[in-house]
């Protein structure tokens, strides 16, 4: 089941604002209880979870920035 533009957009904000912070305070609340690695290693870990959040959320985000291609040519901003 495809989503639409107006799905994506919505998800893309939930995912934005309400997920990633969440993610973000999960990630540095194992790397807490982990312990002190050297910093290479931390700086490793914490660009993998960074990057890693969004790969499953790929297709959500692509085509949120261009114009709704569903939308009449009068509702279009350009």
């Amino acid at each position: 089941m495809a989503l639409t533009y107006k799905q994506k957009r919505r998800w893309s904000l939930f995912l934005l604002v309400v997920f990633l912070p969440i993610y973000i305070l999960v990630a540095v609340a194992i790397m807490s209880v982990a312990g002190r690695a050297p910093i290479v290693i931390e700086f490793l870990i914490y660009v993998v979870l960074g990057i890693g959040w969004v790969l499953p959320f790929k297709k959500v985000f692509l085509g949120i920035g261009q114009v709704d291609p569903d939308a009449a040519p009068d509702d279009q901003d350009v």
